[in-house]
């Protein structure tokens, strides 16, 4: 089965500050010395700890910059965690980018296969997929065509019907669904409900609460890249509203620039 689970994991973004030359120092130090820097860095993620086991559909809710995003690419292994512990087991599949891996003058068959070897198919593992990935799309005959031509909907469709017939063990979702029309999301939702019976997992980043509220039987509600409540969906998301209704804002200090120093 599949799992994830991180305990106090911290991921640390370094930043080069680089200060302002002035007329002084070029004076003093001369025109040739290199600016003093001073290393620094933001918190992205701050002990996190969570555990998800196969079968579990988790949302991960928060305002712009909490962590949700930084969270789902940790979990993907695309940023490495700067401390804790960290375990993934499964095969993941990420959609964050609806154009990510796709060639825009290529037809859409030549990008089924070039998304679907960048997530680890061979031809051989592919040949058999190529049929159900073709009539998840309902694309037809249009798969003949350039990707240019399509859609954004048909090209998200396209996206997410590689990623699930490749059958992951673990799809992570970033505001993905959004851009999609009700069939897009009706079948998106139908092949998900599939993959949770299968014990898999699928975490699904995003503002649209009243999708996650319906969709997802757990919450994880993120804060300056920490988490501020884990539980289930109904009772996380409507704490979410209240909060963000009375201007809600941590006593915490801001994670910035200035207060991480030092690395």
């Amino acid at each position: 089965m599949p799992q994830i689970v991180f305990d106090d994991v911290d991921l640390l973004y370094p930043v080069k500050a680089h200060r302002c030359t002035t007329f002084k120092d070029l004076i003093v130090h001369g025109l040739f010395r290199k600016p003093h820097t001073r290393a620094e860095h933001v918190t992205a993620l701050d002990r996190i700890t969570l555990r998800v086991e196969g079968g579990e559909c988790v949302g991960v809710i928060g305002r712009n910059g909490a962590g949700k995003s930084t969270l789902l690419r940790a979990i993907a292994g695309v940023y490495p965690s700067s401390g804790g512990y960290q375990l993934v087991e499964g095969n993941v599949c990420s959609l964050f980018d609806i154009a990510a891996g796709f060639e825009w003058n290529a037809t859409g068959w030549e990008n089924i296969r070039l998304r679907a070897y960048l997530q680890g198919e061979t031809p051989s593992s592919l040949e058999g997929k190529l049929d159900r990935i073709a009539a998840f799309t309902d694309l037809g005959d249009m798969l003949d065509m350039p990707l240019r031509s399509f859609s954004t909907g048909r090209i998200m469709l396209l996206s997410f019907a590689i990623a699930v017939c490749c059958e992951p063990d673990i799809l992570l979702i970033d505001e993905f669904l959004s851009t999609g029309d009700l069939y897009v999301r009706e079948k998106a939702i139908a092949q998900i409900v599939a993959m949770l019976r299968q014990g898999r997992i699928v975490m699904i980043a995003g503002h649209d609460l009243a999708f996650l509220r319906q969709f997802c039987t757990r919450t994880l509600w993120l804060e300056r890249g920490s988490i501020h409540e884990d539980g289930p969906a109904e009772h996380v998301i409507e704490n979410y509203i209240e909060a963000m209704r009375d201007g809600f804002a941590l006593t915490s200090p801001a994670r910035d620039f200035a207060g991480e120093r030092g690395v």
